[in-house]
């Protein structure tokens, strides 16, 4: 496993991060337990804002929450100068309890409702990024009853298929996102905004898919947006003053992830807008990037409890752990690839292939096929690392697991930022009908 952030491998051979011992975290906080090298989080999103709003300056650095949300990290991401990206009413109220200045809100989603779209008036958020052509006649109706203006982005569909999973591309024609460009449809959804009362159109967003390696795909993408303002200013004499390029940007998980550096990624970006901007004459738009999983993804790391150990001679090891998919349903759901370590084993030799899979009745529940270890035992901890986006954010309750903890380490220090769900929260929801109550006791009278 590459170690990066703060990881290190302490004097008593054991995986450490943010100065704290991991089979410690483990025993005093179980598992499986989500670790977050909070110092490696902080610089990322320093990293960002350096690259794209310090060296820039005509820039918005907003963090995609979807990635990985709670009121830690809203505050965390405000402290650091980032805006924030919401895509439903509940990653919104989250934000709104964290106390995030709503003006840096940015509300996303291909479906939002009417209570959504009206929390999010209330709140006044800086931008609504219109998906689709009945919220932008259903979120006039609302602004106009709020006697308000709401500030917009028209969501483009460029057109541009990304070499990425099939399930994290988003800009490619048939996709359920957005307007598409090539159809027309783009053009007559901004037109149609502009004749709107309520709604003012700063800017369009446009977003190509996730976990992207190739930088020339964003260069790509800005000469076809910056083509696209060049149109729209021609046709309509709308000046577009914001121009959002998503995000995407895609780390290492595993051998054979190349991603570049954050820098080179804003270079590209920033050059290809201004250059794009000059060669048409055209106001240089402030460029607005959504980055989420390259600044949580490589800081979070899942520490798990290896329980049964099955061997098939001449087939394959299993071993199993005290969580999964349910933690993380990235593998089964697109194959996702990740690296592991023994924390307790740190510096043994890995010399023995193994497949980790979890605890959930599903055969397709592995975390990792065909890794090499250290021998594994009944009570070790595992560590998977890159676990920080799209784990937490995407756990479930499946076979009435609880989801796991949560803690920010730093500076020797381990903090719960959420808590781990025990058989009293799976039921908090349950309800038994009275007539099944009443059903009950008669059934148990009867049986006297």
């Amino acid at each position: 496993m590459r170690l990066n952030g703060t990881m290190r491998i302490n004097d008593r051979g054991h995986l450490e991060i943010g100065g704290c011992d991991t089979v410690e975290l483990a025993q005093h906080f179980g598992t499986p337990l989500y670790v977050m090298d909070e110092a490696l989080i902080r610089e990322n999103c320093c990293r960002y804002y350096r690259s794209f709003v310090e060296k820039f300056g005509k820039a918005e650095v907003i963090y995609a929450s979807k990635a990985f949300m709670n009121l830690a990290m809203c505050c965390l991401v405000e402290e650091e100068g980032l805006g924030l990206d919401v895509v439903s009413g509940g990653e919104l109220y989250t934000a709104l309890r964290a106390k995030f200045p709503p003006q840096r809100i940015y509300f996303h989603g291909n479906n939002k409702s009417r209570e959504e779209l009206r929390m999010a008036l209330e709140a006044k958020v800086g931008r609504i990024v219109v998906d689709n052509a009945q919220e932008l006649e259903l979120l006039q109706e609302l602004a106009a009853q709020f006697d308000t203006r709401a500030n917009i982005l028209l969501r483009i569909t460029p057109g541009i298929e990304a070499h990425t999973h099939e399930y994290i591309r988003t800009g490619q024609i048939d996709s359920k996102f957005g307007f598409p460009l090539p159809t027309g449809q783009a053009m007559s959804a901004i037109k149609r905004a502009l004749q709107l009362p309520s709604l003012v159109v700063r800017g369009l967003h446009c977003h190509i898919g996730s976990q992207i390696f190739e930088l020339e795909s964003y260069r790509y993408t800005a000469r076809v947006m910056m083509d696209f303002v060049a149109e729209v200013t021609a046709t309509t004499g709308l000046i577009v003053e914001e121009l959002d390029l998503g995000g995407g940007f895609g780390i290492y998980y595993a051998s054979n992830d190349s991603p570049a550096e954050i820098e080179e990624y804003a270079d590209i970006v920033m050059e290809t807008v201004r250059e794009e901007a000059m060669k048409k004459g055209l106001l240089v738009p402030k460029v607005i990037v959504e980055p989420g999983r390259s600044i949580v993804g490589p800081a979070g790391t899942t520490l798990y409890t290896i329980g049964t150990i099955k061997e098939i001679p001449g087939i394959r090891t299993y071993v199993a752990v005290d969580g999964g998919m349910g933690d993380n349903p990235r593998p089964a759901l697109y194959g996702a690839r990740y690296e592991a370590i023994i924390a307790n084993k740190a510096t043994v030799p890995p010399t023995q292939v193994v497949s980790i899979t979890g605890k959930y009745c599903e055969s397709g529940d592995m975390l990792i096929w065909d890794i090499p270890l250290a021998p594994p035992s009944r009570g070790d901890i595992l560590a998977v690392s890159a676990t920080g986006a799209y784990n937490y954010s995407m756990s479930m309750n499946y076979n009435r697991l609880g989801r796991p903890a949560v803690v920010f380490v730093r500076d020797g220090e381990a903090d719960v930022v959420v808590e781990r769900e025990g058989y009293e929260d799976l039921l908090r929801n349950d309800i038994i009908p009275e007539r099944m109550k009443r059903k009950r006791v008669v059934k148990l009278a009867s049986m006297k």
